[in-house]
């Protein structure tokens, strides 16, 4: 198991920021060009780098043991989640029946499933050569795309799509982070980052779902040999921006450095609020400058509250189908309880 370290911490977290703010801020895309913009360019690169740092972390699949540790830690999860989804969609929209449906994940869920079968695939393209695993896993992103049926079913079509960042992280060693920490590699991630946002400033008609990976080129409505040339493109601006987010990441230690290692719960538990956000009446009165920035304070919020000690111990239950969080924290309060009590009978 490969050292835990700051920075991968501090990225996870900024990384889970993002993920919240994206969603939050989906509902006002078409309300603004600066908007628009903003989510497309989170977009490039905020779940391409979770994909890679999960492929850094996943150089011990060989262990015994380790696809059963896998399984538990993401398929029950996901099984779980998947009924307490239906249940909430079911309640939140009104709608005419349950309906539940584990081969086609709700919303956010597709990670889960897509992060099992990577851990697979790691298995035949582990074998190859770095550079030639890359290459047929890039081909094979490109070519789903002509494939309707693979869209939504299993989260097939994203996790193909998305399988080469998670390829190119397994191969990434501690040495390659290293060198885009340099200030020379800043720099130049500053002006790829601000290319970036100029090519979208301009590229007004440049639909955001090809950032998602999820649809088909048909579905996508180009049929010929510019799907390709799109998806390559999609490509070349997530690496580009995946490499500049992590140049830019911090290595020391913050206050919420700790909250990184609690994403998944973050990941799982945001969805309730931001669904229930969009179907409330609240967000009808965020459409100014001011409160989209008050959006990135809720987010920010938000994913304090969700990956703090106090939620993560009961919320272990259902997500890693553990108590051990809830023991600790219990044992703690105990122990916080005790200090006071003689503390006033002292005085």
């Amino acid at each position: 198991m490969l050292q835990r370290e700051s920075y991968f911490d501090n990225a996870k977290f900024i990384l889970i920021i993002l993920v919240v703010f994206g969603h939050l801020l989906q509902s006002y895309i078409h309300d603004s060009e600066i908007i628009y913009i903003v989510y497309k360019v989170i977009y490039t690169f905020h779940m391409p780098a979770f994909i890679l740092v999960s492929g850094y972390f996943a150089k011990g699949f060989r262990k015994k043991g380790y696809m059963m540790k896998i399984s538990k830690k993401i398929i029950l999860p996901y099984l779980i989640f998947q009924m307490i989804y239906s249940v909430f969609y079911y309640y939140l929209y009104h709608q005419s029946e349950l309906v539940v449906d584990p081969l086609t994940p709700h919303w956010s869920l597709w990670y889960l499933l897509s992060l099992f079968f990577w851990n697979i695939m790691l298995y035949p393209f582990a074998k190859l050569k770095g550079s030639i695993s890359l290459f047929i896993a890039l081909i094979i992103g490109l070519g789903i795309g002509f494939f309707d049926s693979f869209s939504e079913f299993l989260s097939l079509s994203r996790t193909f799509v998305y399988f080469p960042f998670f390829l190119l992280g397994y191969f990434l060693q501690k040495e390659h982070f290293t060198r885009l920490r340099k200030p020379a590699m800043k720099f130049v991630s500053f002006f790829i980052i601000v290319g970036v946002s100029t090519f979208f400033y301009f590229q007004t008609d440049f639909d955001y779902e090809w950032l998602l990976g999820r649809k088909s080129y048909h579905e996508l409505n180009i049929l010929n040999h510019m799907a390709v040339f799109m998806r390559s493109g999609f490509y070349l601006l997530s690496f580009l921006m995946v490499f500049s987010f992590y140049a830019i990441v911090p290595r020391k230690r913050f206050f919420f450095t700790n909250l990184g290692r609690n994403t998944l719960y973050v990941y799982l538990l945001h969805g309730f609020i931001v669904r229930f956000f969009r179907a409330s009446e609240v967000q009808d009165y965020i459409h100014s400058p001011t409160n989209y920035f008050m959006l990135v304070g809720f987010a920010l919020l938000l994913t304090i509250l969700l990956s703090s000690n106090l939620l993560t111990a009961f919320a272990q239950p259902i997500i890693e189908l553990k108590l051990t969080r809830l023991k600790e924290f219990l044992v703690k309060t105990k122990v916080y309880v005790s200090f006071y009590k003689k503390k006033l009978t002292s005085h």
